[in-house]
């Protein structure tokens, strides 16, 4: 194996993270603009691996504004201000019950929907002794390290999706894979400083 081959391989096992649910206190899903991961948390929730959900996200830092639904518009179709209205939407549509949703609706990136989230089941007394992160393929690493953080005491569970068709067996295939899993592995990076404030 070449050092390029090696280098590769050992990107994509570091940032493709999948488990098998598990009975867990609660769902995070991070922000986003994709229905498909609040899909896979309503799923696992009617199966009841776990009682609440918390989606998270106010919208990205960068736009400044909800960029809007990025997928299956047609079904979910209202005017969200918010990703929290977003996936909270998303989440009934699909059968979960209103009361058990949390609500976190500030965050504007990844660390501080791990860092809102934790103040809000704080507030709301919960000990989230196991969890399960709902996100997608290639984010998983740094979600996963961004709430590992802000839940030192936790063991999570990555359940992720593909809402843009990019896996562990083909981001090599293409541009597109290549950009995103390479893009996300330099914001591990630049970001690292973030929590160690």
């Amino acid at each position: 194996m070449t050092s390029y081959e090696e280098f590769l391989q050992k990107t994509e096992e570091f940032m493709f993270i999948s488990d098998q649910p598990e009975k867990a206190d609660i769902i995070f899903i991070p922000g986003n603009g994709y229905p498909h991961m609040a899909e896979k948390a309503a799923d696992l929730y009617k199966k009841g691996f776990a009682p609440y959900i918390l989606p998270s996200g106010k919208y990205s830092i960068t736009a400044g504004k909800f960029s809007g639904v990025l997928l299956k518009e047609a079904v979910y179709d209202k005017e969200y201000q918010t990703e929290w209205q977003f996936l909270k939407d998303v989440l009934m549509q699909n059968g979960v019950r209103e009361k058990d949703i949390l609500k976190e609706e500030n965050a504007t990136f990844t660390w501080e929907n791990a860092l809102y989230s934790r103040k809000v089941t704080d507030e709301a007394g919960l000990s989230i002794k196991k969890a399960i992160l709902c996100c997608k393929s290639y984010h998983a690493r740094r979600v996963l390290m961004y709430y590992q953080r802000a839940y030192p005491e936790t063991e999570f569970l990555v359940c992720p999706s593909f809402p843009d068709g990019i896996s562990l067996e083909n981001w090599r295939e293409s541009q597109k894979g290549i950009q995103e899993v390479m893009g996300e592995v330099s914001r591990i990076i630049s970001q690292f400083s973030l929590m160690m404030d």
